[in-house]
């Protein structure tokens, strides 16, 4: 393995400098007041500089999504490596975000606006965003892989993607989360994945083997 350059080290290190600096600027003076300019006064570095690293303010929320999926990925390790049952897994990939996340809960809030545009970069719907979603559903795709649950095949090839969307539906409500530690959202993943396993689980049932692919052939007409 190649090891790391001291200009590498040192790269990456004011790459981190920029996101922090930026992500407590947007989170003090809010989004849309927060310049390029403001933020490489706030770091220490010349506008070119921050320019150099990140074209706009744009990419560095990139960067924070690839940088918190990267937490969330290492956070989950544990209950991969250890659950087999789906409800397990499942339950241990939300919490996890969660806990990872809640730092920068505060930040989140002020930011959702942006992100729950659909025409936006920034949504985590949009193409520019695809890699962190992409890598997201992945995790999922482990949960799913990993799991030891019966469950319909089209189904479990389906359900990756299907999880992820539910993870959505977990960080809108996590944004409005006023509880504390995000108590509720905890609550939330502990009443919603049993249900969720449910139906998953009665899917491979003859009886209700059509009503999933009925359920399936209108996920594929909507995604098209």
């Amino acid at each position: 393995m190649v090891e790391p350059t001291h200009r590498n080290r040192g790269s990456e290190s004011t790459r981190k400098l920029i996101v922090e600096t930026a992500l407590r600027l947007f989170q003090e003076r809010g989004y849309e007041a927060t310049t390029m300019r403001a933020i490489a006064a706030e770091a220490g570095i010349s506008v070119g500089n921050a320019y150099y690293y990140f074209a706009s303010k744009e990419a560095l929320i990139q960067a924070y999504y690839d940088r918190a999926q990267e937490k969330h990925e290492a956070a989950c390790q544990e209950v991969l490596a250890g659950e087999r049952t789906l409800e397990a897994r499942l339950t241990g990939v939300l919490r996890a975000w969660v806990r990872v996340s809640e730092p920068y809960h505060e930040f989140a809030v002020k930011f959702f606006k942006h992100a729950a545009e659909p025409s936006n970069p920034l949504s985590p719907f949009s193409t520019d965003s695809s890699p962190s979603r992409e890598a997201s559903i992945a995790i999922y795709r482990k949960v799913v892989e990993g799991s030891t649950d019966r469950m319909d095949k089209e189904l479990r090839a389906e359900l990756p993607e299907l999880l992820w969307l539910l993870s959505m539906g977990v960080v809108l409500y996590w944004v409005h989360d006023t509880s504390p530690e995000s108590a509720r959202t905890y609550r939330l993943i502990e009443r919603t994945v049993p249900l969720v396993v449910r139906l998953v689980g009665l899917s491979h049932l003859p009886g209700l083997r059509g009503v999933t692919r009925d359920f399936l052939a209108a996920v594929h007409e909507l995604r098209t």
